[in-house]
């Protein structure tokens, strides 16, 4: 994977992180790697976004200075007791409007429905059916043959 590098004025990071070969060609510099930045340049490192917990919130990212090396930052806060009630009653109202199973019940921790009994985990594919409160195995219809 090629390296990123930023530009870098008064020890802040500006504009955007620019791939080795993007700034070799930019600088007419052919042999830029990490033991050999350009002035005004420092090496960028890239972090992936964070995966979200179901009461968090991403509130963006920015790029600090850190060991003399540029990295991107990605910032996540805790919802708050408003924030994750309004998120509850989304949940519940779409549930209700979609057709919700009425046996099921909302689990806060989780802000979603859960089953009274848990899906089978064998590897088949299941439907719940309300009727029997139970799961099903989903059996794929044979296309092949004629329909009834």
């Amino acid at each position: 994977m090629e390296q990123l590098f930023i530009k870098v004025e008064n020890n802040q990071p500006i504009d955007h992180p620019i791939l080795t070969s993007n700034l070799s060609q930019a600088l007419g510099i052919p042999d830029i790697s990490a033991d050999n930045v350009p002035e005004n340049y420092m090496i960028f490192i890239r972090n992936a976004r964070p995966q979200l917990g179901v009461y968090e919130v991403y509130e963006g990212f920015d790029y600090q200075i850190q060991n003399d090396q540029c990295v991107e930052v990605h910032h996540v806060r805790n919802m708050t007791d408003e924030e994750k009630l309004t998120k509850q009653n989304q949940v519940k109202s779409s549930w209700s409007q979609t057709g919700g199973f009425p046996s099921w019940t909302f689990n806060e921790e989780t802000c979603m429905y859960d089953p009274p009994i848990p899906i089978p985990d064998d590897g088949r594919r299941y439907v719940w059916k309300e009727d029997t409160l139970a799961w099903e195995e989903f059996i794929v219809p044979d296309e092949s043959l004629p329909s009834p």
